[in-house]
């Protein structure tokens, strides 16, 4: 219900701004640009389901020769005392706890292309669990479906390479100088995502599990923090990549091992996963072309400047700094469109220089959240889920405290 307000509303304050543009700034042309963008925003939401199928078949192949070979259950079995406390309303030992640790590691290694299709692996495993318990009303998403998308979108990535490489290219002197702030930042998002929705779901997070896993986790990132900043930037790059292809092709290579110890016809196996990849590429096409041509529209409009201008007519009022303010088209854009951000990241730096303040702010706005409403359509839109009910609440929560988060350490390290 919240996703429909919010599609209209897109469309309604693209009429608005259109008609200031025309009224006030003389613009004739802001009605072909919208209609333009239906077209242009249509043609790529196509594009993007289709760039998904060949990935979304090789990764759902993977998954099955997992599932079969007994890895899947074996993670779900290791991950279950943290798990049961997240995900309550998942039976206890349930395989898809296993598809949720792949999508969440494959999204903190930066492994995109994987993530996505082992996400919806995810979704079609809590789906067919909110089909059993509720088989009247299996339209509405499921508790366990709105954490596992709040994870999603909170956007947690230890290893941002693409951001460094983006820096390098537009003539950062230290590349690398955005990492440990990202990392930060992505964190605290990712905590931040958890509390959010637990209250939402009266999660009890004060259990000796929970608190020791995110203690943990804790530890983990500071040991992380501590470890690259030993590196010089050539060596952190490399090294990086090097530990994700490493794991990522690792996984599939355990996998195909798993599949033989169990004598499971791998290759048939794949192909009977590949198959279920084609088909959710092709379902989600509709779901995609409705959010991204309401997002083509609004920024068309005029919409994303007005605001913008807005907004830093407010602080000034407030006599605030507003250095933050020429970062903030990329925090706007991340929930709505992760092409769309990486262009408002690089137009920054272009603008206004890779290493100004707004140039490095918008690098950590870039990695501290997710997309979260293309992650809504994406993963809800590949089981069919209608009511999203406190999901797009949540992810937004979510993306405001990592917003809040960036700023802030952006002060912190560069101001």
């Amino acid at each position: 219900m919240v996703l429909n307000y919010i599609w209209i509303a897109f469309f309604l304050l693209a009429a608005l701004c259109a008609l200031i543009q025309m009224v006030f700034y003389g613009n004739t042309t802001v009605l072909t640009d919208i209609i333009n963008s239906t077209f242009d925003s249509s043609k790529n939401a196509f594009e993007i389901s289709l760039g998904l199928t060949g990935v979304l078949s090789l990764w759902m192949g993977v998954m099955k020769i997992g599932e079969m070979g007994g890895v899947v259950n074996a993670l779900a079995r290791i991950l279950s005392p943290v798990f049961n406390k997240l995900f309550p309303d998942i039976p206890k030992g349930h395989p898809v706890f296993g598809n949720i640790f792949m999508n969440i590691a494959a999204n903190m290694l930066g492994l995109d292309n994987a993530a996505t299709p082992l996400g919806l692996k995810a979704m079609e495993g809590l789906q067919e669990i909110n089909v059993k318990k509720n088989p009247q009303n299996a339209s509405v998403a499921s508790n366990p479906m709105i954490m596992f998308l709040v994870l999603n979108t909170s956007g947690l990535t230890i290893i941002p390479v693409s951001i460094m490489v983006y820096r390098a290219q537009l003539g950062a002197a230290n590349p690398t100088d955005v990492f440990v702030p990202i990392l930060i930042a992505t964190f605290f998002s990712t905590l931040s995502g958890i509390i959010i929705t637990s209250l939402y779901q009266k999660i009890n997070l004060l259990q000796p599990v929970l608190l020791a896993t995110l203690g943990g986790m804790c530890a983990l990132v500071a040991a992380i923090i501590w470890g690259f900043s030993k590196l010089d930037k050539e060596t952190m790059d490399s090294t990086s990549t090097l530990i994700a292809n490493v794991i990522l092709f690792g996984i599939i290579i355990a996998f195909i091992i798993a599949g033989m110890r169990k004598k499971v016809n791998v290759y048939d196996a794949f192909i009977d996963g590949a198959k279920e990849g084609f088909t959710t590429a092709v379902r989600i096409i509709p779901y995609l072309v409705a959010i991204l041509v309401a997002i083509g529209v609004f920024r068309a409009s005029g919409g994303m400047d007005l605001l913008i201008q807005g907004i830093n007519r407010l602080f000034e009022l407030m006599g605030c700094n507003t250095d933050f303010v020429d970062a903030l088209p990329t925090a706007l854009m991340k929930p709505l469109s992760g092409s769309g951000a990486r262009g408002m990241m690089v137009d920054t730096m272009t603008s206004h220089g890779a290493d100004s303040f707004a140039g490095r702010l918008s690098c950590i706005f870039q990695g501290s959240t997710d997309t979260t409403f293309y992650i809504l359509a994406v993963y809800f839109g590949s089981v069919g889920i209608k009511n999203t009910r406190h999901a797009v609440q949540a992810g937004l929560l979510t993306d405001l405290c990592g917003v809040l988060a960036a700023i802030f350490i952006a002060y912190l390290f560069f101001g």
